[in-house]
């Protein structure tokens, strides 16, 4: 069996665009494809966090993490921009993690979450948050995460934008 890729860990790019596109659309199916306009302004914000992992040897972009700094408790509408955070202390909000399916096992979505977690807690971010779809939850669940009730009309449309099955979850840095 031949030994894995190396791999480097790095910031989403503007130029990564059309790699993550494809690994949204592989990874996700036609129902949860976003735009490309909005991934451009996306990793245009100031406040994003978003990392990928790229093969060391075709510099091909293998997975990633759509992440930014955001407000407790507030959900990002499917196809929505990430707003900067209002808040003194925000947390970090998971948008999407994506490993192409070639890449699968080889621990690719744990070390972007190890990345981003220690960029927070470096920070002072005390606070992870997401929309669990797909029926994702039991894989965020070992990673952490509970399940949160949305209170908030406003967020619980914006919950509701990823389907009746989305779950808003939370876990402690």
């Amino acid at each position: 069996m031949p030994a894995a890729p190396a791999w480097t860990i790095r910031s989403l790019l503007p130029d990564d665009l059309n790699d993550l596109l494809d690994l949204q659309a592989r990874c996700f199916g036609e129902d949860f494809l976003e735009s490309a306009e909005v991934y451009a302004r996306r990793l245009a914000s100031d406040h994003q966090q978003s990392l990928g992992i790229a093969c060391e040897r075709t510099r091909a972009l293998r997975a990633y993490a759509a992440a930014y700094w955001s407000d407790p408790g507030k959900v990002t509408p499917f196809d929505g921009d990430f707003l900067p955070p209002r808040a003194h202390q925000p947390v970090l909000y998971l948008h999407d993690v994506s490993v192409a399916p070639e890449w699968s096992g080889r621990g690719a979505a744990g070390a972007l979450l190890g990345a981003l977690f220690q960029r927070a807690r470096a920070r002072g971010v005390r606070q992870a948050a997401l929309v669990s779809v797909q029926g994702s939850q039991a894989y965020w669940a070992r990673h952490g995460f509970t399940r949160r009730a949305v209170t908030d009309p406003q967020q619980q449309r914006h919950l509701l934008s990823y389907g009746e099955a989305a779950a808003y979850m939370v876990a402690p840095l």
